[in-house]
């Protein structure tokens, strides 16, 4: 495992009013420095909005527990997935999420960069993230949770330790 955070750009969209009009938002670059320095930060990465188990129980759960990591000192909750910044803002919005960050990884640059990265072809999704958790402290990696089974092609679809009850359970067993 490695023991920091890589250090990436991640290009996001952002709510600007004083733009007007019906699509106020403007690109915005946010780098890991930006999220994690001198933060306590858990994030949980997934193989696609709008997918099934991504959309049924990992997103949910983590914005159901969002205070519970709060209570644990968690300064915020990210969800990255290798998706661009339009489709995490449609998924955020069908998800009604308020509390959970997510954060689009559109070229896939940090999750190959955590090792992360695995072709899905065998869905139609091309390169996708695996599915993991992990806990940040000021951007050293504290704890690192993957799913078993990394590959190419995986046949199946592991969610088992990446889940937000493993997470917070490490969190108040610390």
């Amino acid at each position: 495992m490695q023991n920091s955070v890589p250090s990436v750009v991640f290009k996001t969209r952002v709510r600007n009013e004083a733009l007007g009009g019906p699509n106020p938002f403007e690109w915005q670059d946010i780098s890991t420095d930006d999220l994690f320095a001198g933060k306590n930060v858990v994030v949980f990465s997934l193989p696609g909005a709008f997918t099934p188990t991504c959309s049924t129980s990992h997103l949910p759960r983590y914005e159901e527990l969002y205070s519970e990591f709060q209570a644990q000192g968690v300064d915020a909750v990210v969800c990255v997935s290798v998706n661009d910044a339009f489709v995490m803002y449609q998924w955020g919005q069908s998800q009604k999420a308020e509390n959970v960050f997510l954060l689009p990884d559109g070229n896939g640059e940090f999750t190959r960069k955590m090792g992360m990265l695995v072709d899905k072809n065998n869905l139609g999704f091309g390169q996708r993230s695996w599915r993991y958790a992990m806990h940040v402290e000021n951007g050293q990696i504290s704890k690192l949770f993957s799913e078993a089974g990394f590959a190419d092609n995986c046949a199946t679809d592991p969610f088992e330790v990446s889940d937000a009850d493993t997470m917070l359970n490490y969190l108040k067993a610390r």
